[in-house]
């Protein structure tokens, strides 16, 4: 199993005080997740730094993601009392359904204002997520603009910054937050495939072989057809000698540890096709608000 490196860079304490520092100042909490991990992405310390600041959780990459799980987790989210949206941050459409779900949050306190005479108030929004879960993506589209620095690796967002949007929203990005230590071995695994771990921190071969048995059972058939596998490979194979047949495909001899780098590349970039991990009743690592079964 996959060996995980529990860290807590200072650069991340420091952003859970400045959250703290300025939560005063916002309406809302939008909490970014993975679509891919609604789970495994959401930072259990996040509660006790937001406290009952109302907030939306989004998730986000859904077009990275399986479709039908994503409806069933936007099911199990709301059956919780939260509210939620699923989206891909670079639809035309996402300005639009983040503003309305946000005045949907706050409809009880808008209409208090409203009675006092304050119309047209902006939302003031806090984007808070781990790293690498999209939250730059989502801002450059929701200003409509290019204000946000975006890459497919963790820890692009280093400090804070207000945006406006044409909605009428005021966002205050956040850097990228993990946690100290990850209680489920699951957590860490999920956060590795979907690059919210720097690759320097892993060992690469050891998730992708958490990869490659995830997919023998979710989508076999896209690991045959992009390494160009026999047909046969998952049921006369074992995951490392997958590993190592893709390693010889690609032209890397015995460089496994490329091959892996590759294979991760690949499913984080979507060129395996659309997957989710994790399903409500995985149990994965974490307490969902208001759920006190798991």
């Amino acid at each position: 199993m996959a060996t995980i490196i529990q860290w807590y860079p200072g650069h991340m304490a420091k952003a859970f005080r400045l959250m703290r520092e300025n939560l005063k100042y916002v309406d809302i909490v939008l909490e970014l997740v993975d679509a891919r991990i609604p789970m495994a992405s959401r930072n259990p310390e996040l509660d006790d730094v937001l406290g009952d600041k109302p907030r939306l959780l989004v998730l986000t990459k859904t077009d990275l993601a399986d479709p039908d799980r994503t409806k069933a987790w936007v099911r199990y989210f709301r059956s919780k009392g939260m509210a939620v949206v699923a989206l891909d941050s670079r639809d035309r459409k996402t300005p639009q359904i983040i503003s309305k779900a946000a005045r949907e949050v706050l409809a009880d306190k808008w209409a208090a204002l409203a009675e006092k005479g304050v119309k047209d108030k902006a939302i003031r929004a806090l984007v808070a997520g781990i790293p690498n879960v999209g939250k730059s993506t989502l801002l450059n589209h929701l200003v409509m603009k290019n204000v946000a620095i975006t890459g497919d690796r963790p820890g692009v967002t280093k400090k804070l910054q207000w945006l406006k949007t044409p909605t009428n929203l005021e966002l205050l990005d956040t850097p990228g937050v993990l946690w100290p230590k990850f209680e489920d071995q699951r957590v860490g695994q999920h956060l590795a495939m979907t690059g919210a771990i720097k690759d320097q921190l892993i060992n690469l071969d050891d998730i992708a072989l958490v990869t490659l048995k995830f997919m023998r059972d979710y989508n076999p058939q896209s690991i045959i057809e992009r390494y160009h596998l026999p047909s046969n490979a998952w049921e006369t194979m074992t995951d490392v000698e997958v590993l190592l047949a893709i390693t010889a495909k690609l032209g890397f001899k015995e460089d496994y540890d490329r091959a892996s780098e590759r294979l991760l590349i690949d499913l984080r970039r979507g060129k395996l096709g659309t997957y989710t991990v994790e399903m409500p009743s995985d149990n994965i690592g974490l307490v969902v608000d208001g759920d006190d079964n798991n």
